[in-house]
């Protein structure tokens, strides 16, 4: 019994990692009805950022991934400004062309750069720390910091969404565009703010992602695969529901390898397919038109 509960638990805090991966997508998918599918390689590139950082000063990964965050930003703005708002109309096929040769470019870019080997960010002494919960269950530090941190990025999202003169510019301009604009919102600038504080997002996830998984330039499309299952199963547009959706998968899968070590994948693939026929618009799915 212990172990079951166990696994639940850990597949609780592996969720706070997807939940991470999908906040950004949420986000950018709820304000400009946008989905990104660079979204994957952008976490990727991200974590060879904050590896090159982390190599070149002689740095942690923490303080790497804080002089990280701000070129992040940088990057979500230049990329929607100059790019992406140029793409954005009734039709979603030519944001998700752009958002697809991104990923090529990230992809091939990256792979010109740091070759097709694996790496990993190291957090040394913290990777192997964890707290003792009795009858053989423990909690490691970087899994709680991780669910942690994605609970306190959930929790400023929705801040930011509901409680601040930025947030109510995205309500607007994700509700009526066009009324926005007359009102004198610069749509182009809000949805440029919404990408670089998702950019920002996904730079948070690749600091653990790094640390929990070795990566290499083509492992993108996976963490695009676990982004859209988390954003789908709670809901798009819905950040609570990308939490939900993630700890869901997360369980699913920490289950399904209990049951089997090789049906850890495909039981998240099978809850996910589940959801999204009984519910084909997530557990807690956002009004949209």
């Amino acid at each position: 019994m212990l172990s079951w509960i166990d696994a639940i638990l850990q597949g609780a805090l592996l969720g706070g990692l997807y939940a991470l991966f999908a906040a950004g997508l949420s986000l950018m998918f709820g304000i400009m009805r946008l989905v990104n599918l660079a979204h994957g390689d952008l976490i990727v590139l991200a974590a060879f950022l904050i590896l090159l950082v982390a190599d070149s000063f002689g740095v942690n990964m923490f303080l790497a991934a804080a002089a990280v965050l701000p070129a992040m930003f940088a990057l979500g703005y230049a990329t929607q400004r100059y790019l992406l708002n140029l793409t954005l109309g009734r039709d979603i096929l030519p944001p998700l062309l752009v958002t697809f040769g991104i990923s090529i470019v990230i992809q091939n870019g990256l792979l010109e750069s740091f070759s097709a080997d694996s790496r990993r960010l190291q957090a040394f002494d913290i990777e192997t720390a964890s707290w003792s919960l009795g009858g053989g269950i423990a909690v490691g530090v970087l899994p709680l910091m991780t669910f942690a941190t994605a609970v306190a990025a959930i929790v400023a999202l929705n801040w930011m969404m509901y409680r601040t003169e930025l947030g109510r510019a995205f309500r607007a301009t994700s509700d009526d565009p066009a009324t926005a604009q007359l009102m004198g919102i610069d749509n182009r600038r809000i949805f440029a703010i919404a990408t670089a504080v998702a950019f920002v997002v996904v730079a948070i996830s690749a600091l653990y992602f790094g640390n929990r998984a070795q990566f290499d330039p083509t492992i993108g499309a996976f963490r695009l695969l676990y982004a859209f299952e988390a954003v789908i199963i709670g809901g798009l547009g819905s950040l609570w529901g990308t939490l939900a959706g993630g700890v869901i998968l997360g369980v699913a899968q920490t289950i399904g390898a209990k049951i089997n070590p090789e049906w850890q994948i495909l039981s998240g693939h099978v809850v996910f397919l589940i959801i999204l026929v009984l519910r084909p618009r997530g557990l807690f799915p956002r009004a949209v038109d």
